[in-house]
């Protein structure tokens, strides 16, 4: 038998076993690094230190090439006619007017984000249609059969949408054979130019309301991308804003249509809270404005029937109204975070609530309106007749004193100022010395100009900072200025007029999609290289109508046929990057991107209640379409009528 076999190794014991044993822990390591760091000489260790920066320096310069690369390549990708396109999201785009969308399937829609905006709501209840925006899952294993089936005919594949770049909605290329602009912007375009330019406004409206009427019928407001709709009141705000825009235009059978759903659907007997400012303007002031165009009684009584039921809104301690009312039960209340009103909104429902009480023979609605302008006609805490944007409800007090804009919360109490004086026959003279006074607060605190070029802009104040920021709803005041001057006041206005139309132009064509942004700040300091600034959370575009507003007012009082040239411009790039070929318009998220405007989902009821009507109005050489000298626009373009002297 053979021995057992031995073990061979040899085994050392190292004295102090444990403390401060290498075990290539993290610790260790880092400690090891350290030292040996220290080791180096001081010139080592900086030189090492400049080439780390230098190379951070690079990979941030470096980085928008990168991306721009990655998503070249990205885009190639989806440009491929490889089926496995599974994880490759989606992305509902709004495509220039020479393309074509060829549907796909939609992803479930984000919640959409509050917007903090006199003309917005500020909580959509969305919900999808029942027709047409049920994702059909075919189409998934149509969409590479359907590319290689249009590589031939031009079908290409842009930020993950087929686009076929033959076709385009329908009329717009023919028009864009016949819109070349003149070689002076001022020289009268021909007759056949008016006439293509008033067709193409009628157009777009047919296209809005074709969306309308396809995906958010009987609705407040079109989602056109996602093909449903969202609710604000429930009350079919876009049909009731557009009622007198279809009459004017005279789409007989689009009018025809809205009519009967507010004859057979429209009922205000409903628990629903209503924002007051926004019903009065858009609900009331249409109906309104319905009737005095049609003389149809119909329009007359359902703006009765709202209009009593907002009047709960004025039982206040102090008159001044609440914001919002129930118009189911009868109850009104502040909002849920304040005990404040905007000052724009309860001093912007006078001209609607005077009128009804004219029609009526019901003293109490102008009776409540005309309260609040005598208390804030007494207020401390003006500024040369420039107002605070809040206002309490308990107190009757301005409150947030200090801060002064005409930009959103405070900007239609001028203009209804001026409007009130118009409509009753130029009569009350104190709406119009407080609208003087505020004009000339304007001169004196507000007004500045921009460098390089010297652009007269209508900056903000707070607590006696003066800053050069500018909301596109300012846009107004070039108009609300020509019109003052039109009836009278002084002609320095219509000078000023003309100069921030210039100023509201630039917003304009300084933004590479030709479309203003929300807000915009002004360069002042000598050296600057470009006017305007736009910073990222203001570049998005609602479709908002101050700006053609102003230009129908500057074309019918001076008839520089420059400011329809402007119109024209604007209505194109409107079509060009916020037409969406299944029906509508929407709002865009960036100005400053013609390759992804990055489409909002919305269209506001005011693109077709004010933004087309304007347009409308302005390339009409009808002097008698709603002549300025017998009908006021209340702030949501509603054309009411001027009193006359014997009322």
């Amino acid at each position: 038998m053979l021995p057992p076999s031995r073990q061979d190794y040899v085994s050392i014991s190292l004295a102090g076993a444990g403390a401060g044993s290498y075990n290539n822990s993290k610790q260790w390591r880092r400690q090891s690094c350290w030292r040996k760091w220290k080791q180096l000489s001081r010139l080592q260790r900086s030189l090492i230190l400049c080439v780390l920066v230098l190379l951070f320096i690079c990979g941030i310069a470096s980085y928008p090439t990168v991306t721009e690369h990655i998503r070249g390549l990205a885009d190639k990708e989806l440009d491929s006619d490889d089926d496995d396109t599974i994880l490759k999201p989606f992305l509902p785009q709004v495509m220039p007017e020479s393309f074509k969308l060829v549907p796909v399937p939609l992803p479930e829609q984000p919640t959409q984000r509050k917007l903090s905006n006199r003309r917005g709501p500020p909580v959509l209840q969305n919900r999808l249609h029942r027709r047409g925006n049920i994702s059909d899952p075919t189409l998934h294993e149509e969409k590479s059969a359907d590319r290689k089936k249009g590589e031939d005919k031009g079908v290409i594949s842009w930020r993950g949408a087929v686009i076929d770049t033959e076709q385009a909605t329908k009329g717009t290329k023919d028009m864009e054979n016949k819109d070349e602009p003149p070689a002076n912007p001022e020289a009268k375009p021909s007759e056949e130019s008016v006439a293509v330019w008033l067709e193409a406004v009628r157009e777009a409206f047919r296209h809005a309301w074709r969306g309308y009427k396809d995906f958010a019928w009987g609705h407040d407001e079109l989602r056109p991308i996602s093909k449903s709709y969202s609710e604000w009141f429930g009350l079919g705000l876009t049909l009731i804003d557009a009622l007198d825009t279809m009459w004017i235009m005279g789409l007989k059978e689009e009018f025809e249509e809205a009519k009967a759903w507010v004859a057979s659907e429209l009922s205000f007997n409903r628990n629903v809270d209503v924002n007051l400012f926004e019903s009065t303007i858009r609900i009331l002031g249409g109906l309104l404005s319905t009737y005095h165009l049609t003389g149809d009684t119909l329009f007359l009584d359902k703006a009765k029937d709202i209009g009593s039921r907002l009047m709960p809104a004025f039982n206040t301690p102090s008159k001044i109204p609440y914001s919002d009312v129930n118009i189911g039960k009868g109850t009104a209340h502040p909002p849920r975070w304040t005990s404040d009103s905007t000052v724009a909104e309860v001093t912007s429902i006078q001209l609607e609530f005077r009128e009804l009480s004219r029609l009526t023979q019901e003293p109490q609605y102008q009776a409540s309106v005309a309260e609040i302008m005598q208390q804030v006609h007494k207020l401390d805490g003006k500024l040369d007749g420039l107002v605070p944007m809040f206002i309490n409800t308990n107190s009757g007090q301005f409150t947030h004193q200090g801060i002064y804009t005409l930009g959103a919360r405070a900007d239609s109490y001028y203009e209804y100022l001026l409007k009130q004086w118009i409509q009753g026959g130029r009569k009350e003279d104190q709406l119009l010395e407080d609208y003087l006074q505020a004009m000339e607060g304007v001169k004196k605190n507000m007004l500045q100009k921009s460098s390089p070029n010297g652009l007269t802009f209508v900056g903000e104040l707070s607590h006696g900072q003066f800053s050069p920021k500018m909301d596109h709803l300012v846009c107004f005041l070039p108009g609300t200025l020509a019109l003052g001057a039109h009836f009278g006041l002084p002609a320095d206005h219509m000078e000023l007029a003309k100069e921030l139309m210039e100023t509201c132009y630039q917003m304009y064509v300084q933004m590479e999609t030709g479309l203003s942004p929300e807000i915009v700040h002004f360069n002042m300091h000598q050296g600057s290289v470009r006017d305007i600034e736009v910073k990222l959370a203001d570049r998005h575009n609602l479709l908002r109508p101050e700006t053609v507003e102003s230009l129908f007012y500057l074309y019918r009082f001076t008839k520089d046929h420059k400011y329809r040239q402007w119109g024209w411009e604007v209505l194109q790039n409107f079509n060009k990057y916020t037409k969406v070929s299944s029906g509508g318009f929407t709002s865009i998220n960036n100005v400053r991107d013609p390759e992804y405007p990055s489409p909002r989902d919305k269209m506001e009821s005011f693109f077709l209640g004010e933004t087309l009507k304007y347009l409308y109005l302005l390339f009409s050489d009808e002097p008698d379409l709603i002549s300025l000298d017998h009908y006021v626009f209340n702030t949501e373009a509603h054309p009411l009528p001027i009193w006359p002297a014997s009322a």
